[in-house]
């Protein structure tokens, strides 16, 4: 087992060491020196999949691996980007605010941009910016690298032109950013924890009582350390190629269904009316997407008691639970998460389940800390029978959201 994303180490250590490299890269690359250095993390589910967008409840943790962005501000117009991940490794992408539009920027650069641009469709009157980024959070294992990218950007620009928003209110921002600007109909779990996380805690977010002034959530304690657990994230480095269709098709699969329920949203459906209400569903799609919201919802508020409790080891069967319902009714699922899962579990772990938006991506596995090492083991040596890329493993340290590093 690794803690490593494949590109490089986790940039732990005390803040004003990662700062100063940060500093250092961006001073580089433009000549100057940042005002500021923000970093926004990535996260992991522990439970609550496409709940988001039926205006559900969702419990995440954000990561140690995060995006540092160092950043200035400029006075003509113009928002320069650089990724110390970018593949030349030099490139600088140059846009001038007048021509940001949805649409207009293509590949990574749009994310950053798109909050630049959310944040004066709002009303902001930012300016433009020196961006330099430097991000461990690994891209396309599902754990909101894209998030992070945003949220960065967004406390940042908070930061430097005092604008006063809240984390709730950036979080809804940067959500506004990717489904806008770059198109992307994702609900807002992934700004959310990126934003609004707390150290030692996952966060319990009933998407309908988001107040963007108030930012209603609830911190819930999650001390995995002191009950002798550890949360393993098992990236597959499998990401197939029609998520991002497969995603907006159950989308719009569950909008139809909750207007032929006459509900405003799936949320609204009590589980015990559930098979009645399945009943009124002209087809089987329809049915397993109903089927799946409805008790992942319930799952999410089971999952939060025991933890409230302290029964930590009590939620590892719902984990489990939860991905036969990805797989089964949501079909989200496939084969090499599916792998990852059965042997994890076969292995000891306590649950196991895939996290993110699915098709490949990352599992995660609740397990014993004496059992990690020969669990990671096991899903790796699954891979490697089938002849597939070794997957990644470390584990997931419940960290805090976005902060101004000092």
């Amino acid at each position: 087992m690794t803690d490593q994303d494949g590109t490089g180490p986790v940039r732990t250590g005390p803040d004003g060491a990662v700062r100063e490299a940060v500093a250092k890269g961006f001073e580089a690359v433009y000549g100057t020196t940042p005002q500021v250095v923000w970093q926004a993390p990535g996260r992991v589910n522990v439970i609550g999949e496409h709940t988001d967008y039926n205006d559900g409840f969702m419990l995440p943790i954000a990561l140690p691996h995060a995006t540092r962005l160092a950043a200035a501000l400029r006075e003509d117009g113009v928002l320069r980007l650089h990724s110390a991940q970018s593949p030349d490794g030099s490139g600088i992408t140059e846009l001038s605010l007048s021509e940001l539009v949805p649409g207009s920027v293509p590949g990574w650069a749009g994310y950053p941009a798109g909050v630049v641009w959310a944040l004066r469709d709002a009303g902001h009157a930012v300016p433009g910016a020196d961006l330099y980024f430097d991000s461990d959070v690994p891209v396309g294992a599902g754990l909101s690298s894209s998030a992070a990218l945003e949220c960065a950007v967004a406390a940042a620009y908070n930061d430097l032109c005092g604008l006063g928003l809240t984390p709730t209110r950036l979080a809804l921002l940067s959500q506004h950013a990717e489904n806008v600007f770059v198109g992307v109909p994702c609900g807002i779990l992934d700004q959310l924890a990126s934003s609004c996380c707390a150290e030692g805690a996952a966060l319990f977010v009933d998407v309908r009582s988001i107040d963007p002034a108030e930012g209603r959530t609830r911190q819930v304690p999650l001390d995995l350390a002191g009950a002798g657990l550890v949360l393993l994230v098992i990236d597959t480095q499998v990401k197939h190629a029609h998520a991002d269709g497969a995603y907006a098709e159950r989308r719009r699969g569950c909008e139809k269904a909750a207007a032929i329920l006459g509900l405003p949203a799936l949320r609204d459906l009590a589980l015990a009316d559930l098979d009645a209400a399945l009943d009124r569903l002209p087809d089987d799609g329809l049915r397993a997407l109903v089927r799946h919201v409805v008790t992942e919802d319930a799952r999410v508020e089971q999952v939060t008691a025991l933890l409230d409790a302290g029964e930590l080891r009590a939620i590892g069967p719902l984990l489990t639970e939860g991905h036969a319902s990805m797989r089964d009714d949501y079909r989200i699922s496939c084969t090499e998460t599916d792998l990852a899962v059965d042997t994890a579990v076969a292995a000891g772990a306590l649950g196991a389940r895939m996290t993110g938006g699915g098709f490949g991506g990352s599992i995660i596995a609740l397990v014993e800390k004496a059992d990690a090492e020969a669990v990671a083991a096991a899903v790796a040596d699954a891979f490697a029978a089938q002849g597939w890329t070794a997957p990644r493993a470390f584990t997931a340290v419940p960290s805090a959201g976005a902060r101004r590093l000092a």
